[in-house]
């Protein structure tokens, strides 16, 4: 044979070879396409602003209490407890006693849920009736006009998760921008700090959500420690 065929024929075995490796990488290519589009794909764009990747909705834990969300990191008087009402108000009612950090659910004969609760900051407390319009489980979170004119920075919407503001559950009351809601701050309940809505820890949300439905009636006491008594007694 002489030396121009082997050559040709050894050129020819080259091309395949190499043809065979483009092959395989262009089929491992368009095996991984998908994946990577559904990596891609979890942030949705909100219409009225830019997306903000970093609040991108996560896994969702499971219900029961997270990490950091733990009942023994509450003072005692902040654990979810039973206690004694003397309240005139029937069963299934939602009480805030404001001043005292305290969201009461009646539960009939003379008793009561108590949950530690954090309320809102100095000059964003009110007081009034509501009921609950709807209920959300891991909700988004949307700021209103007016705490994206005070805080600019905050994010145009974040998705529902561990990292949401508004934690695991959220009640909404009526047609105001006030929610009764969990947290991913649990560090915060017991103090003022909030823009006027009612947050409870995690585990603590999650157990009023399951008691309550839509139209239960929610009376918010002034914040006003001088004159606002606590409507419930000691534990039971």
């Amino acid at each position: 044979m002489s030396a121009n065929k082997q050559s040709a024929r050894g050129f020819n075995r080259l091309l395949g070879l190499v043809g065979g490796t483009f092959s395989l990488a262009g089929a491992l290519a368009l095996q991984s396409s998908p994946t990577e589009a559904q990596a891609l794909s979890y942030m949705p764009v909100a219409p009225y602003g830019p997306a903000f990747p970093h609040y991108a909705p996560g896994a969702q834990p499971p219900d029961e209490a997270m990490p950091g969300d733990e009942a023994d990191e509450l003072a005692p008087q902040l654990r979810r407890q039973v206690v004694s009402y003397s309240g005139n108000e029937p069963a299934g009612t939602i009480i805030i006693d404001t001043a005292h950090t305290f969201l009461y659910l009646t539960l009939g004969n003379g008793t009561a849920m108590r949950y530690g609760i954090g309320v809102g900051r100095q000059g964003f407390t009110w007081s009034g009736v509501e009921t609950v319009t709807r209920k959300a489980e891991w909700p988004d979170w949307t700021p209103p006009a007016q705490m994206i004119a005070r805080q600019p920075y905050l994010p145009r919407w974040v998705g529902g998760g561990p990292g949401n503001p508004l934690g695991a559950r959220a009640l909404y009351l009526g047609n105001t921008d006030y929610r009764i809601h969990g947290t991913n701050d649990p560090s915060t309940i017991g103090k003022h700090v909030s823009s006027g809505c009612i947050r409870l820890r995690n585990a603590d949300v999650i157990d009023l959500f399951q008691r309550v439905g839509q139209g239960t009636k929610v009376i918010v006491l002034p914040n006003d420690q001088r004159r606002a008594a606590p409507p419930a007694g000691a534990p039971v």
